[in-house]
């Protein structure tokens, strides 16, 4: 009996790897922790705190995927809510009465100052050969000292009301508005990840760059998509945490880089590129929050949570080389 559920453990550990399992100990922990972890409200409330960390782990994903990451993902977030911020509040003070443009010119120039720094990002490593670690590393810093310069270090007040009220605490059909928008992005990943040919570059790149390159993928086009994607979806996550926020702030995002890299590795996608799934980090990202929440509940203070954090990163990475040597086994 016992041989036959761990045979079948094994075969579950094999497909699904230890995602499902950390979420099952979680949801079971912090249920007998907290009356409150499992009601409606709760989850409603774990969901919508998730959606920011899911779209930057989708874009985080896609670097990922290439062979790369991106260290400057935190800053991107930083940098877009500023200059979207600074430009709707300036619009809105020209002409109040043009609250629609007001708030369309500022998401659109948050998401394009964001999307800059990923540019720069891809320029580095696709012509330059920088690697990915001391270009978005780099670009980091310089994002963040840029974000502090354009404001003084003081968050940026003065945007529309409507921008909150809609992008920030808009509930669509029962669902909050942030949520709608990373379901639509996750299904724009999707298909263009499992339906696409563009899509299988990103795989081929990050499993062989060589064999890609000899198979006639445009090596560099594909780069420099994958660092304009990853920076544009963080970009967009933080345009719609500054309506969360209701302010411009430049120190926000400074956990993105390691939390969104832990959500791809506990879902697993490989540090070494070329392998992963859009549902996986959708699950990765959401069980972070779900962590959060819950250390939250049974108040943990915020430095152990951390550390938590950090040790579920160190296991899902040794959770990932079991597997991969434990089906390496099988086939031999």
């Amino acid at each position: 009996m016992f041989a036959i559920v761990g045979h079948w453990l094994k075969l579950l550990f094999v497909r699904l790897g230890i995602l499902p399992f950390l979420v099952l100990i979680a949801v079971l922990v912090f249920a007998l922790m907290s009356e409150n972890f499992l009601t409606t409200r709760n989850l409603m409330n774990v969901l919508r705190q998730s959606v920011y960390l899911t779209i930057v782990s989708l874009g985080q994903m896609l670097a990922l995927l290439s062979g790369g990451f991106d260290l400057s993902v935190g800053t991107i977030l930083a940098i877009s809510s500023v200059v979207g911020a600074l430009v709707m509040a300036g619009l809105h003070a020209a002409m109040p009465e043009s609250i629609a443009l007001a708030i369309t010119l500022g998401f659109l120039a948050g998401v394009l100052a964001g999307t800059t720094i990923g540019v720069a990002n891809a320029i580095g490593v696709a012509f330059f050969n920088v690697s990915p670690f001391m270009m978005s590393l780099g670009m980091a810093s310089v994002g963040f000292g840029i974000a502090l310069y354009l404001t003084g270090g003081v968050p940026v007040y003065g945007m529309p009301i409507e921008f909150g009220d809609i992008f920030g605490f808009g509930v669509w059909a029962g669902i909050p508005a942030p949520v709608w928008f990373a379901a639509l992005l996750v299904v724009l990943l999707a298909v263009l990840l499992y339906w696409t040919p563009w899509g299988r570059h990103f795989y081929a790149v990050g499993g062989n760059v060589n064999a890609a390159r000899l198979s006639g993928i445009n090596v560099k086009g594909t780069l420099i998509a994958t660092y304009v994607l990853c920076a544009a979806f963080a970009a967009i996550a933080g345009m719609l945490l500054t309506a969360r926020l209701d302010t411009g702030e430049a120190n926000i995002g400074a956990s993105m880089p390691l939390e969104s890299i832990a959500a791809c590795v506990i879902a697993g996608v490989s540090l070494r590129g070329g392998i992963g799934r859009v549902e996986n980090v959708v699950l990765g990202a959401l069980f972070i929050g779900l962590i959060q929440n819950g250390m939250n509940l049974a108040r943990i203070e915020s430095y152990l949570q951390t550390v938590v954090l950090g040790s579920l990163l160190i296991l899902a990475v040794v959770a990932d080389q079991i597997r991969l040597r434990f089906v390496a086994s099988i086939k031999d």
